[in-house]
């Protein structure tokens, strides 16, 4: 067993659990992500293997000693690393958004553009073309997002809403899907609409493969008003 220190940067939504990432803390710095896994066949991280010794979640800004059995790259998800289910993680401290703009990237683009759902704007990757990147998160700094509260598909008589962020990164717009639990709850119980929010560090993903296709993901949505 090896333990990472990582600054989490993502606590959002995947199958029945949760996708934590975060990047490693090396000597004070910002090193490689990490994104920890189950040994479960969609990966995902449970309540119980995820959890600090109080019984609490981590959340995102947190500091976090991480328990890990070894690395496990696959595709483009080369941060995956297998978790030791039977031990606890231990929060250390808490990030201030001058910490955490220190962790920030500055990739030329997204991955691939050009590849766009319905209600989305360069908001998915071919499979194929995704499985050859060398890696599957980034974190960027932009000074505005502004997020889409709509159903997506009520013509066809399904009522379940959505949350979207649109935001322009290097001059390109993107408007992908949000899977942050904590915004997405706090915006759903909100009217179908929109809603600016001011500069923002945003943890971008790289989801499981479906239907040909794995999709860009606002997995963390970290506003600069709301961090001390």
């Amino acid at each position: 067993m090896v333990t990472k220190k990582i600054l989490c940067l993502a606590n959002s939504k995947k199958m029945a659990g949760r996708c934590i990432a975060g990047r490693q803390i090396v000597n004070g710095t910002a090193g490689p992500w990490i994104r920890p896994i189950s040994d479960r066949p969609t990966q995902e991280v449970s309540e119980y293997e995820r959890q600090y010794a109080d019984g609490t979640d981590p959340r995102v800004l947190d500091i976090i000693n991480v328990p890990l059995v070894e690395h496990q790259p696959h595709a483009c998800q080369t941060e995956n690393w297998l978790l030791e289910p039977h031990e606890y993680w231990e929060k250390v401290g808490q990030a201030s958004w001058l910490e955490a703009e220190n962790f920030a990237e500055s990739p030329r683009t997204l991955w691939h553009n050009g590849d766009h759902t319905v209600h989305g704007l360069n908001d998915r990757v071919a499979t194929a073309l995704a499985d050859a990147l060398p890696q599957s998160l980034h974190l960027i700094r932009v000074p505005a997002v502004e997020l889409r509260i709509f159903a997506p598909g009520a013509n066809r008589g399904v009522p379940k809403r959505k949350v979207q962020a649109k935001f322009a990164y290097n001059g390109v717009n993107y408007w992908i899907s949000v899977t942050d639990p904590h915004l997405e709850r706090q915006y759903l119980a909100r009217e179908n609409g929109t809603y600016p929010l001011g500069e923002s560090l945003v943890c971008v993903s790289l989801g499981e493969p479906f239907e040909g296709h794995r999709y860009k993901l606002a997995a963390a949505i970290i506003q600069r008003a709301q961090v001390q």
